[in-house]
């Protein structure tokens, strides 16, 4: 997946899940299972991963399963990239 690692760090820095970043892997489970993932924080990693990859998104464009897992993220922002 082309753009995990990138997703992966931006969640970790917002977050601030220091040596956690190490355990996500694409079928991580997020909303949930990180307590630090709240809906301000949400709305912190949409912003930071639309200034990361020059994009934006609409509100009606997220939904929960969006964050299900860091691969579900990862997915949506490449296909925002792709098109």
């Amino acid at each position: 997946m082309q753009h995990l690692e990138a997703v992966k760090t931006i969640l970790s820095d917002v977050l601030s899940l220091g040596e956690h970043k190490h355990s996500l892997k694409e079928d991580s489970a997020l909303l949930g299972s990180i307590p630090e993932l709240d809906s301000m924080a949400v709305v912190n990693v949409i912003t930071a991963l639309e200034e990361h990859f020059g994009v934006t998104v609409d509100d009606d464009e997220i939904s929960a399963a969006t964050f299900e897992s860091l691969g579900s993220l990862t997915r949506f922002f490449g296909q925002k990239l792709a098109g």
